[in-house]
């Protein structure tokens, strides 16, 4: 399988990928209230992680069977799938950093919002370093960061409105 675009030119492997997981990573924290409570942070963990590479997985496919040009291969998954990769990783760093909140005796609310807080950094940092790696004006990368992080925070406001319900 060939890491190019449509224009030939080589991919920024993984940045696409590592905003979108974050971005799905936030939307997964802010989807686990159920009626203003918090899942516990054991399942968070779960239902982060196994999002993720249920989206990872589902991104390989729809790379690997888009491409009508090359048969279907153990090589072209395995390609796919590291090229994909950073969807999965990205819900890791939520993940984690909810349970160490967590092991520092944080409450499963709390440790939800480190969760949620981190996917959301993640996909602003992920988005100015994809702006930066193709050197970008100054601009650009601040916008990059801005329209990310403004996506993350609307999806705090809708945890927030559904979490006071």
């Amino acid at each position: 399988m060939d890491t190019r675009d449509t224009d030939g030119e080589p991919e920024q492997t993984g940045f696409a990928g590592a905003v979108y997981g974050s971005l799905l990573a936030a939307s997964v924290v802010a989807g686990t209230v159920v009626d203003g409570t918090p899942i516990s942070v054991g399942d968070l963990v779960i239902v982060l992680i196994c999002t993720g590479v249920v989206f990872w997985l589902a991104h390989v496919y729809a790379l690997v069977v888009s491409s009508r040009v090359q048969p279907l291969t153990w090589q072209r998954l395995r390609a796919a799938g590291r090229h994909d990769w950073p969807v999965a990783q990205a819900s890791f760093p939520p993940a984690i950093c909810a349970a160490f909140a967590s092991a520092l005796g944080l409450s499963d609310k709390a440790a939800t919002w480190v969760a949620l807080v981190v996917a959301v950094a993640s996909q602003a940092a992920w988005a100015v370093a994809a702006a930066v790696s193709v050197r970008a004006p100054a601009r650009i990368v601040v916008l990059s960061g801005v329209v990310n992080l403004a996506l993350g925070l609307v999806i705090i406001a809708l945890k927030t409105l559904a979490g006071s319900h």
